[in-house]
């Protein structure tokens, strides 16, 4: 038996790809598997059987990651579940930028019960007037599953759209439209973009991203959207930007205190995501990343430890191994080998720090375990033994 633990609420349709084999802890410290959306992880020490932790939805930024891979541990995200939520959430705010339909709306509902209403309609909604976007320039930075699909969708609204990503993967180049035009360089997009949107993840590189040095090399009323991390805009900057006017308006889906206290901003309850189409996929993907882990070893979607999916033959047991780069896989299939084991075939990949290893064996061999284990081995699991 296999033991879960949700540490927020997961769609059941989600859980619902468990099967009988697989059972709720009672705690994160004594379950095998843990799924998580929001929850603070970094003060959390998990149990010694812990292998997986699943994150319903893309970010990560509440899961210790570099920890977790000291201890073995394989965290996994969604990209791309929710991708679709975020991408017509970009479209409300696209609009809400260059409208200020949310203005007119709050007029409205202030003049409720005057029985001129109409009439105070026609004088007044001039003041609500707003552009359109078809023919404005929107600038994408980040042209990962969300990106993509907004620049496709700002195409067919028939926007201008430039995207900046200078790690744009092959998969994402076969499925933006022809009609964008991609650049490596920020300046481009500051000099071009009458809308900016962020789809960008929070890493080192990114946080901070929208400073002043940035937003002062753009179009002057500049509309930025930022649906992606709260950290990735330098919020002083920004609000200095509004102040000045050379950031028109501020739609932002993080309500920090920072950000509540913009001129011009739009402040968004952090919804990009929260759709029940969106929660669904997300733990859908969540736990059948989870199950193909335990069940074959597979990793796909890992952000702490590299994709390693070997399928799984028939007839063999599988010994996955957690490990530093420092240890190569061919060591240790040496060292399965050494034990009495009957190798099979053996995969395994890098990823900065950390590696993966799965070797596949005839038959279990005793104390296979302890001919593996050694400096720089975190965690060694066998499947089918």
């Amino acid at each position: 038996m296999f033991r879960y633990k949700c540490l927020n609420p997961i769609a059941q349709i989600g859980l619902n790809g468990f099967s009988k084999d697989y059972i709720q802890a009672d705690a994160a410290d004594a379950a095998e598997l843990v799924l998580v959306r929001s929850a603070k992880m970094h003060d959390m020490e998990l149990g010694s059987e812990t292998v997986a932790v699943a994150r319903a939805g893309a970010g990560v930024n509440n899961i210790p990651l570099d920890k977790y891979a000291q201890q073995g541990i394989v965290v996994f995200n969604t990209p791309g579940a929710n991708a679709n939520g975020v991408k017509e959430l970009f479209l409300f705010a696209a609009l809400a930028g260059v409208r200020d339909v949310i203005g007119g709306i709050k007029w409205a509902e202030s003049e409720f019960g005057n029985p001129d209403i109409a009439a105070l309609a026609e004088k007044e909604k001039k003041r609500f007037a707003g552009h359109e976007i078809m023919g404005k320039t929107l600038g994408v930075l980040g042209l990962g599953a969300i990106g993509v699909k907004v620049a496709n969708m700002a195409v067919t609204l028939g926007m201008k759209v430039v995207g900046y990503d200078p790690y744009l993967s092959e998969a994402s180049k076969a499925t933006l439209d022809s009609m964008v035009k991609v650049t490596d360089d920020l300046n481009v997009i500051a000099a071009e973009s009458e809308l900016i949107t962020i789809h960008v993840p929070a890493m080192a590189s990114t946080i901070g991203m929208i400073n002043a040095d940035f937003l002062s090399k753009c179009r002057k009323g500049v509309i930025v959207i930022n649906l992606a991390r709260d950290t990735l805009v330098n919020e002083p900057d920004m609000q200095a930007a509004l102040s000045l006017g050379q950031v028109g308006k501020y739609i932002c889906d993080f309500p920090t205190p920072g950000a509540a206290q913009m001129k011009n901003a739009i402040i968004i309850p952090h919804l990009g995501a929260s759709t029940e189409e969106s929660e669904d996929n997300c733990a859908v993907m969540a736990v059948q990343q989870l199950v193909d882990f335990m069940e074959n070893g597979n990793i796909k979607n890992s952000v702490n430890y590299p994709p390693v999916d070997a399928g799984r033959a028939d007839g063999v047991v599988r010994v996955c191994v957690n490990h530093k780069s420092s240890v190569k896989g061919a060591d240790i299939a040496a060292a399965v080998t050494a034990a009495g084991a009957d190798v099979k075939g053996f995969a395994g990949k890098e990823k900065g720090e950390f590696a993966y290893t799965l070797v596949d064996v005839a038959a279990y061999v005793d104390g296979l375990e302890d001919k593996i284990a050694g400096d720089g081995i975190l965690k060694i699991r066998v499947i089918n033994r």
